[in-house]
């Protein structure tokens, strides 16, 4: 049925009946056979496998190893918050970073308290003679 041609040029040390002379295979060059990178833990320095692979703010994590650092809760990626690479749960984050107190004192603007303290030395029924 199926008959192979064979070449009739001399052997090079290979069986020149698979492929002729001139034609050579050659193997892509974006094709490479190197181990993938192992990825480590942010947290634990391990290695972080793609099933329990998390990313945050370019961060890689195990699902386990992704906690607070206030009071050790394990956090998802819509329950944290960050602040200088270091990660909260929103209530810690809030309770620990939220700006308090009157927003016009130290800008230059008088206190608020001194108004309301002139205001209740003027008061109509005061009789402070």
């Amino acid at each position: 049925m199926f008959q192979a041609k064979m070449s009739s040029t001399p052997a090079t040390g290979h069986d020149s009946g698979c492929s002729p002379a001139g034609n050579v295979v050659q193997r892509s060059k974006s094709f490479s056979v190197k181990p993938p990178v192992k990825e480590l833990c942010a947290s634990c320095q391990k290695t972080v496998y793609p099933m329990e692979r998390l990313v945050a703010d370019k961060h890689i994590f195990h699902n386990s190893c992704f906690c607070c650092k206030h009071c050790s809760a394990k956090l998802s990626l819509g329950s944290y918050a960050a602040l200088h690479g270091e990660f909260y749960c929103k209530p810690h984050f809030q309770q620990l970073f939220k700006s308090k107190g009157n927003y016009d004192e130290g800008f230059g603007r008088r206190p608020h308290k001194e108004l309301w303290a002139h205001k209740e030395d003027e008061a109509p029924g005061s009789t402070a003679h």
